[in-house]
């Protein structure tokens, strides 16, 4: 069962929230562990596993970007890191020069240098978003295009690689 079949719901990329919460505490009120306490160790031991279906559910379908990963999964476009698809090599050029500034900067720290890796990163993740901006509010697996999913795998890739070069620039904080 997926986490959208769990709560009854579509699977999207653009839930409603609200409802994903009111779903997500209806599940709980009714699995928790302490509301069986008097039930035979079968009904229990299922009622654990549920709730704790229930927690790993919401808390992946309540993040957007934990939610498009899991979507790419359930379709088959992103495996374990040995089977995952190639990042495109224009794009991996452009990161090869952001990482050798990064490189710079960890032997001879520069505030104007760093403003700028962060500007273009900033910029980078403006126009990865906007490229895709109409499929992640409106995809859905009954309005699926062929290259939809293809097209926020590339997305979601790209993304993974940028949130890499965020935590590396993060390491500059204190210049």
């Amino acid at each position: 069962m997926t986490y959208f079949e769990f709560y009854g719901l579509p699977q999207t990329l653009n839930l409603d929230e609200g409802l994903l919460r009111r779903l997500f505490y209806q599940k709980s009120k009714e699995h928790h562990p302490d509301v069986h306490t008097l039930a035979d160790d079968d009904t229990q031991a299922r009622n654990l596993d549920i709730a704790s279906f229930n927690n790993d559910a919401y808390r992946t379908l309540s993040n957007p970007t934990l939610r498009l990963k899991y979507v790419l999964q359930l379709q088959g476009l992103l495996g374990d890191e040995k089977q995952q698809p190639k990042i495109p090599a224009d794009f991996l050029m452009e990161m090869m020069e952001l990482n050798e500034i990064l490189a710079e900067l960890e032997f001879e720290p520069n505030l104007e240098k760093l403003k700028k890796v962060t500007q273009d990163v900033d910029i980078l993740e403006q126009t990865l978003d906007n490229q895709v901006n109409t499929q992640l509010q409106y995809w859905s697996i009954e309005t699926n295009q062929p290259g939809d999913l293809e097209k926020l795998q590339d997305y979601f890739l790209k993304k993974r690689y940028l949130l890499r070069i965020r935590e590396n620039l993060s390491k500059f904080a204190s210049l």
